[in-house]
């Protein structure tokens, strides 16, 4: 049974448990802008900072190598010393680490200051879903999760918005320093009114568990991470993600064996979760995808500045918002089966559209595109979470989440590393029959990025320069369609996959769901099953 400050979340005043939702979607909030709120500073960091790009990538890549590898032990302790105080400390060092990076005078120092956040957003990320579950009562659970995707999807082109404006009225630590107050205000909200729980007989930690799912999975992302840069057949790639590989092996050779495991891989058996996971996973390999190309392609081809780049990605925001909150009452009248095959089905559509991109596509187009994927995104990502939540016993939600977030992590580490390269394979195959008579180190810039080809054909000026960016328009557009048809793909097999495995809700579950939706729009019936009328 779980601990909550003396009785039942379930039983705390409906305000209560509403206002703290409202504390959690506020960390969330803080933990997605900072996810896309770099990506618009890298050009000013480089020039104010002198970082130089292998300095510039682990400024991003020392926050996302963190992150990924501490969620799975994170929620284990949440649930073993209370998910609140966790949780806070977790804000705690979110925003220590977030002034220290605003007011870094080395690169080194940033890097530092960016693993120390990656700490807090490992913490922040897991325990807030994890909390949900003792939070609210089954009927309320799936609205709540509905917010909770939300608030995750609404950081991430709040990212872009808020950098670009900050970046236009103060130096380049205000897109750190932002942090601040908004988890500031994340950390008082969460203390005063989110409850404390725990599991009263939680096991002692497992040591060797947490070391080598945290190893493991450090050192597969760091693999995926190098692969697009060093080479996928380069020896320290190949020997990060073996090394890494054979350390996730070996954990979950010793959990198969533990007596208090840190993760249950007898969940791995249950359709119910296995399969909502991998469309959870899905959605956000995906999901992802799109974030990592859609802003080159309208900051660089379409000529929007940062902040112009992020408001264009409000429609697929507005469609992931608009489908979490009208999923729920489809989720409670048929189950999330068909909620989860009809979005991952209409994001492939949204995606085989977008494949249809050229140089002169107008922005209408794009903002269909995202709104198509973006509806499908949040029709599907609600009703996966919640049905992998469902399927956690109360007093290892914190746990379950955290690998629910891990297994996600790494399916976001693996979509840029795997979209990313077949997105530069395809530019470059393209882009090379272009370059024959430039000079190597310009066509060594070309062929890196579109950006690159860009400042080259600025410095060549004239017809060359001119021949030379229409090229690379077509090639990186050529390359953002086989990057849309392979998520289309994806997300298409995935829902064939899911309709054929994963079995429907039983009849007996169907009506004591009704019963309890029934129960929660009658506050008189509700009160009367847990005895207070």
């Amino acid at each position: 049974m779980t601990e909550i400050n003396e009785r039942p979340a379930t039983e705390l005043p409906a305000a209560r448990r509403w206002a703290g939702l409202a504390a959690l979607v506020v960390a969330l909030l803080t933990f997605g802008l900072d996810l896309m709120i770099l990506n618009v500073a890298l050009p000013t960091l480089a020039g104010d900072l002198g970082a130089s790009t292998t300095e510039l990538q682990w400024i991003v890549n020392a926050y996302t190598l963190v992150f990924a590898s501490l969620m799975l032990p994170a929620g284990g302790l949440g649930d073993r010393y209370g998910r609140r105080r966790i949780l806070l400390a977790g804000l705690v060092a979110f925003v220590a680490a977030s002034a220290w990076a605003a007011f870094s005078g080395t690169a080194g120092a940033l890097i530092a200051a960016r693993a120390v956040m990656g700490i807090g957003a490992a913490v922040i990320v897991p325990l807030s879903l994890g909390i949900l579950p003792v939070l609210f009562p089954p009927e309320q659970r799936r609205r709540a999760i509905a917010v909770w995707v939300g608030a995750l999807g609404v950081g991430l082109p709040l990212g872009p918005i808020v950098g670009g404006w900050l970046l236009e009225h103060f130096w380049w630590g205000s897109v750190f320093l932002i942090n601040v107050p908004v988890g500031a205000l994340a950390l008082i909200a969460a203390a005063t009114l989110l409850p404390e729980s725990r599991d009263p007989a939680a096991p002692s930690l497992d040591c060797p568990g947490i070391a080598t799912s945290v190893l493991g999975t450090a050192a597969l992302v760091y693999g995926i991470i190098q692969g697009p840069d060093d080479g996928w057949t380069d020896p320290g790639v190949l020997t990060a993600i073996g090394g890494g590989v054979l350390l996730l092996a070996g954990f979950l050779a010793f959990e198969r064996r533990t007596a208090h495991p840190l993760v249950d891989l007898r969940l791995f058996t249950k359709p119910a979760f296995t399969w909502p996971t991998l469309a959870a996973t899905a959605g956000t390999f995906t999901l992802v995808g799109v974030l990592f190309v859609v802003p080159q392609y309208l900051q660089i081809l379409q000529g929007n500045d940062a902040f112009g780049t992020g408001i264009r990605l409000v429609p697929l925001v507005l469609a992931i918002l608009v489908a979490a909150a009208a999923v729920d009452e489809v989720v409670t009248r048929i189950g999330a089966k068909f909620p989860m095959v009809a979005g991952l089905l209409i994001a492939a559509a949204g995606f085989a559209l977008y494949s249809a991109i050229t140089v002169g596509s107008c922005y209408a187009f794009t903002a269909i595109s995202l709104a198509i994927i973006g509806l499908g995104t949040g029709l599907a990502l609600a009703p996966a979470v919640d049905a992998v939540m469902a399927t956690l016993p109360e007093h290892r939600a914190a746990a379950g989440s955290g690998l629910l977030m891990a297994i996600r992590q790494i399916g976001a580490a693996f979509s840029v590393a795997i979209l990313g390269t077949m997105l530069n394979a395809t530019y470059t195959h393209a882009l090379d029959p272009h370059l024959n008579g430039i000079p190597e180190p310009l066509a060594d810039a070309a062929r890196d990025n579109i950006a690159g080809a860009h400042q080259t054909a600025q410095r060549l000026g004239g017809p060359p320069g001119d021949d030379l960016a229409g090229a690379a328009a077509d090639a990186f557009t050529q390359a953002m369609s086989n990057v849309f048809l392979a998520s289309a793909a994806i997300s298409a097999i995935l829902a064939a996959a899911i309709a054929v495995r994963l079995p429907g809700r039983p009849k007996a579950t169907r009506d004591a769901l009704g019963d309890r939706a029934g129960q929660a729009r009658s506050p008189g019936a509700a009160a009367e099953s847990r005895g207070e009328g």
